[in-house]
């Protein structure tokens, strides 16, 4: 399945060896997984499960969380763990306002200057930081960076070879800017990670989990896979879905919708 990439919240109930043989048997080549999955099931092991196998990790989800006090020695951790897994990205969501402060600002800085501490580490392991905006609503306590011209501003000081952005549709899509910072992200080479998701209306009472499978929601796949594609980005696109209704589902159902959703958008 070329171009396709599963992340491992889209069936999360699936162990990793299901994970893993879902995708073989249908000839997906490629995989994004989690940190904490992957710490239980062990990394060495899930190394080389991924490497047996003959799979791809597109991805890893998550470092960043700067708001944290050991978020440098978390974060070198997470860089490590991405390069024993043979993956060049790893995914950060910056973290919110530390305690109670209202000081937007301040934590938009300090995010900039925690990605420039861990560049040399980055650098060293052939591993790229990805930085993720999110949509606004998470502002305050998942992610202060809400739009991909504000990580474009923080990669903009670092390599592209060591820092570069997320597009995830479920979370760019109702910025009407996006499609001029997909041009400029590509432009200069920062396209780490394109995924899918849905916008589901309405969203359920716990929105982290309002995500849907593509083509189920109100966003245009479409625009945004001609959006990404035409800034020359050949790498994987990956389905990450979080919703307890798809998590409720059999993986192998799941796998092969987000297939077809997938198809339908890059096609």
């Amino acid at each position: 399945m070329k171009g396709f990439s599963l992340n491992q919240a889209t069936t999360k109930y699936w162990s990793l060896d299901e994970l893993v043989s879902g995708c073989v048997s249908v000839g997906v080549s490629a995989v994004g997984l989690w940190r904490e999955e992957v710490t239980a099931f062990g990394t060495e092991k899930a190394a080389s499960l991924v490497r047996d196998q003959g799979l791809t990790v597109s991805s890893l989800c998550r470092g960043g969380f700067f708001h944290d006090e050991n978020w440098y020695d978390e974060n070198r951790r997470a860089i490590e763990q991405a390069a024993n897994l043979g993956t060049d990205t790893l995914v950060l969501v910056s973290g919110g306002l530390p305690g109670s402060s209202r000081d937007l600002d301040s934590a938009r800085r300090h995010v900039g200057d925690a990605i420039g501490a861990l560049v040399p580490d980055a650098l060293a392991a052939g591993v790229r930081l990805a930085i993720e905006p999110l949509h606004p609503m998470f502002c305050s306590d998942r992610c202060v960076v809400s739009t991909l011209d504000q990580a474009l501003h923080l990669a903009s000081p670092y390599p592209a070879s060591a820092v570069g952005v997320v597009i995830d549709t479920y979370h760019l899509w109702w910025d009407d800017t996006v499609w001029d910072g997909i041009a400029r992200a590509g432009a200069e080479g920062r396209i780490a990670a394109f995924q899918l998701a849905d916008w589901i209306t309405p969203l359920p009472s716990g929105v982290l989990l309002g995500r849907g499978l593509p083509g189920t929601g109100a966003i245009d796949m479409k625009r945004f896979a001609s959006a990404v594609r035409e800034t020359g980005f050949d790498g994987f696109v990956e389905v990450e879905v979080f919703h307890e209704e798809v998590w409720s589902r059999p993986g192998a159902s799941v796998l092969a919708e987000a297939i077809a959703g997938y198809e339908a958008a890059v096609a």
